[in-house]
């Protein structure tokens, strides 16, 4: 199971990777990333057996209102994460057969919730948008 779980984690990370000036460095003791000079901001810790579960989840930052909307929709795959809830921060499930595209989504919009607006303005623009 431990290898699953590390080709999560690994996906995790070169998803986050690739975002503009994104770096990792553990945070909490876990695999943090952040965005932005010097230490950055977080936007997305990957966190492993918390509160005596022996799951995988993110805890990333969310979009205002998000986090209610995902949470409500869909429970078994989205939770409020102790400690950065407060925030708006979002739980993803990591172990519950989310698509992909989803995951990535919530990694993006972590990231854009978080990093510089100069980042954000110089991001290209989507394929026909």
């Amino acid at each position: 199971m431990g290898d699953a779980r590390d080709a999560v984690r690994d996906r995790v990370r070169a998803a986050c990777l690739a975002l503009p000036e994104t770096h990792e460095r553990l945070s909490h003791g876990a695999p943090s990333f952040f965005v932005g000079p010097g230490r950055g901001k977080g936007f997305l810790m990957v966190v492993r057996g918390q509160r005596g579960e022996d799951r995988v989840a993110l805890w990333c930052a969310a979009p205002r209102g998000a986090q209610e909307a995902y949470v409500t929709r869909s429970p078994e795959q989205y939770f409020v994460p102790p400690y950065f809830g407060h925030r708006g921060w979002l739980g993803v499930y990591l172990d519950r057969e989310l698509p992909w595209d989803e995951v990535l989504g919530a990694i993006e919009d972590a990231w854009l919730a978080i990093a510089p607006r100069r980042l954000v303005e110089a991001l290209p623009a989507p394929p026909g948008g």
